[in-house]
């Protein structure tokens, strides 16, 4: 059988794809267009911490279109706005298409958009009516970073404890629930928790120090992963009645002699975004402005996720609500990449399907992977599944296809 021309093409791109593609994105890479991304301010912050080494495996999760530093977006669609922002990515919560993104999968630094791994994570696990006392562990918060106000031995329902972390990104409140989410093993159970988790998410380049997204050594995500934890969330019913609640009260504690008082939520686009779903601010010096949001808009939920973000004409929610707008000016099927499903690169071949389980499946428990390289081995299984069902395809239908067939040109 002699293989010529386009066949010659198609197989060589299944076995020179990268490492760790997903099945059914290699398709995304020629339809595509890159373009420089939008300068970003100069800003005093401290130094910006070492990344871990580029794995070129998790930088072509999702499509190879993704592992690029500049912009990219579907060929024919607009030039997205120019925000001030070192990354970021637009995608569609119920197709998974990814619409267009800037460094994707560089690293950055989360600040309080962690808060949303923490909710992916122990949201599912605790009984929101549960009545819990705080402790001074969870008050042992950075001076002057942002709080509720919940008071050493407090007892609130844990929904309250959500409440204050989604509205007022109460960092008293993510020590709290991280350490109930743990167990026995308390917050660093909590954590080791989040880190399984996102493994199970498909985000690679995350790695959480902090359950609250204050600044910690070796903490880093990406816009990808941003955008993949966030579909966690927005798949959960209850973290979506959280998430858009505009106000409401932190209950008063009478032994202690502290009284009730309100609470707002601090997400803008909630106010001033029409269909707007929720999402998640944050900032610390060394993060910048960090900001995930999503909306709805003729029958799509898009969701935005932007790091290092810097305030010159344009809050980050702003930027966000930008994006958004130029997500949904995109056709819908126009895509440069897809997110990975939860499971689908720590289960078998099998998980690779390209039709995605029902976002309710989302957000399921995580595990821990081996030691020794526990970001690469999942992808390689994958990666090599890929190829050998490709090839065989590909086989069979040269050997099954018609005599007659003309060569388009």
């Amino acid at each position: 059988m002699r293989v010529r021309g386009r066949t010659a093409a198609a197989i060589a791109a299944l076995l020179l794809s990268p490492v760790g593609v997903p099945a059914g994105a290699v398709a995304a890479a020629g339809a595509v267009t890159t373009g420089a991304c939008a300068p970003v301010p100069a800003a005093s912050r401290p130094p910006r911490p070492v990344p871990p080494r580029a794995d070129p495996a998790a930088r072509t999760v999702g499509g190879p279109a993704l592992a690029t530093r500049a912009q990219v977006r579907p060929t024919g669609t607009p030039v997205p706005p120019a925000v001030q922002a070192t990354s970021w990515l637009v995608a569609d919560l119920d197709s998974g298409d990814v619409l267009g993104g800037c460094g994707p999968h560089e690293y950055g630094t989360p600040a309080s958009v962690q808060k949303l791994l923490l909710a992916a994570t122990v949201l599912p696990t605790l009984d929101p009516r549960q009545v819990v006392t705080l402790t001074p562990g969870d008050l042992d918060i950075e001076p002057g970073s942002s709080a509720v106000g919940f008071a050493e031995g407090g007892r609130y329902r844990i929904e309250t404890l959500w409440l204050g972390l989604l509205l007022q990104s109460g960092n008293e409140a993510a020590n709290a629930l991280a350490r109930l989410g743990g167990g026995p093993d308390g917050l660093p159970g909590g954590l080791r928790a989040m880190n399984a988790h996102a493994r199970h998410l498909g985000a690679l380049q995350t790695h959480a120090v902090t359950p609250s997204g204050l600044d910690g050594p070796g903490q880093f995500t990406s816009a990808y992963d941003l955008a993949l934890i966030a579909r966690a969330c927005f798949a959960d019913a209850t973290f979506r009645r959280y998430d858009t609640t505009r106000e409401t009260t932190i209950p008063a504690q009478p032994a202690l002699g502290e009284k009730a008082f309100p609470i707002q939520n601090d997400n803008q686009l909630l106010y001033r975004y029409p269909g707007a779903l929720g999402g998640k601010t944050g900032y610390t010096d060394l993060a910048r402005h960090t900001y995930v949001g999503a909306a709805e808009r003729g029958g799509r939920r898009l969701v935005v996720t932007l790091l290092g973000a810097e305030v010159v004409d344009k809050r980050g929610w702003e930027q966000g609500a930008a994006l958004l707008d130029w997500g949904f000016g995109v056709p819908r099927g126009a895509a440069v990449g897809r997110l990975v499903n939860p499971g689908e690169l720590t289960a078998g071949p099998s998980a690779t399907a390209t039709t995605p389980p029902p976002l309710a499946a989302a957000g399921g428990p995580g595990r821990l992977d081996p030691p020794g390289h526990p970001w690469s081995r999942p992808l390689v299984a994958v990666s090599l599944a890929a190829v050998v069902a490709g090839l065989v395809g590909l086989l069979f239908a040269l050997r099954h296809r018609p005599h007659d067939v003309r060569r388009r040109r």
